[in-house]
């Protein structure tokens, strides 16, 4: 599990998955948001744009973002 230390009131879903080197590049995060591989609160959602905040949790290729 990653804990990802918010900085503000919230993060994009894209920018969150760069910051936590999940993806290499924001045109790969777009692409496995948009093809569904990314779970937001154990439920797969496809907003690229998602605001992601404290006690949320990703999930992405067997890994859990927790935001604190």
């Amino acid at each position: 599990m990653i804990e990802f230390k918010l900085e503000g009131e919230f993060i994009p879903l894209i920018q969150l998955l760069k910051a936590t080197s999940l993806v290499q590049s924001g045109g790969e995060a777009q692409t496995v948001v948009e093809d569904g591989l990314v779970k937001y609160n154990g439920k797969v959602d496809f907003r690229k744009r998602l605001k992601v905040r404290v006690g949320d949790v990703i999930s992405f290729m067997g890994q859990k973002i927790t935001v604190i």
